[in-house]
């Protein structure tokens, strides 16, 4: 045994406050949601029921979706400010063209994606700040919106009202859909092995370099993902909604940023949490609007 001289305590390592501080970073958006169900069930106890949760968390899918969009940029040391605008121009498309010419649609609709692909590699080879060229994407985007649809408008294609509509037995359906997107992304950048490499490229990009792995492809990938994601946001969007209108997802833009980070993601070293932004999401969804509400603000 060791003994300990009078008069002095036992420290911690710095790996076991290190450990400490990774698990309470990672509770923190399960208790943040925790406490906000708390104020609600307190405020308004019928609001905790199977037809509360679909009506309190009717916007949480776009909102997970966009949070998710944004934890891959975030991932890669980057930051996307055209999200929300990006998220508005997907609902013009979907709500005209993806429902009267779905060929033109899915076309536009890729094409964007491939955008978004093309703004990490200008983004890497040029060493630009990623928010200064997002800034300038958002007022593209928010161009390209008013010329698709000038006015609000616009219907959602059947198929999607009707996917957006399933309310399963027993788990409302934002509730489900929640754990289905934190369990693909979780699986797909978590616990694979190019996961650890989208990962690595905002951790530690040199010794990424230095394995052999190209970092352009990696930011290429990530925006890619981003534009994924971002597009499933503004169709989930316009199929809740039902139409759409070119400004519907400006408030993405800092709601995705908030969810990230709420969620147990940093600026910079790749750190990200798909559990935690999804769970981040849904606190930003039920604290934006029904607590207000309750509370009579």
């Amino acid at each position: 045994m060791t003994a300990i001289a009078p008069g002095t305590t036992p420290r911690s390592s710095p790996r076991g406050s290190a450990a400490r501080a990774r698990l309470l970073r990672g509770l923190l958006p399960a208790l943040s949601l925790a406490l906000v169900l708390m104020a609600i069930a307190w405020l308004n106890p019928r609001a905790i029921s199977y037809f509360g949760f679909n009506l309190m968390l009717n916007l949480a899918i776009p909102i997970a979706l966009a949070t998710i969009a944004q934890m891959f940029v975030i991932a890669g040391n980057e930051l996307d400010l055209s999200i929300g605008t990006f998220v508005g121009f997907v609902g013009c498309v979907t709500a005209t063209w993806l429902r009267d010419a779905p060929l033109i649609g899915i076309v536009v609709l890729l094409g964007s994606i491939g955008v978004y692909a093309l703004l990490g590699a200008l983004i890497y080879l040029r060493n630009l700040p990623s928010i200064v060229v997002t800034l300038g994407m958002s007022f593209v985007w928010q161009g390209l919106a008013i010329l698709v649809l000038p006015k609000p408008g616009g219907k959602a294609p059947d198929w999607l009202l009707s996917i957006m509509s399933f309310k399963p037995p027993y788990i409302p359906f934002p509730i489900l859909a929640a754990l289905i997107i934190a369990a693909v992304v979780h699986f797909g950048l978590m616990r694979t092995s190019y996961g650890v490499i989208l990962r690595g490229s905002g951790g530690n990009a040199a010794a990424l370099r230095r394995a052999g792995w190209s970092l352009l492809k990696t930011k290429i990938v990530l925006f890619a993902l981003t534009g994924v994601f971002g597009v499933l946001s503004g169709m989930a969007l316009i199929g809740i909604t039902t139409s759409a209108d070119a400004n519907i997802g400006n408030g993405y833009t800092l709601l995705s940023i908030a969810g990230v980070i709420l969620g147990g993601g940093e600026f910079v070293g790749g750190r990200v949490s798909p559990i935690g932004a999804v769970l981040g999401a849904l606190t930003l969804a039920l604290a934006a609007s029904p607590l207000l509400t309750f509370m009579h603000i």
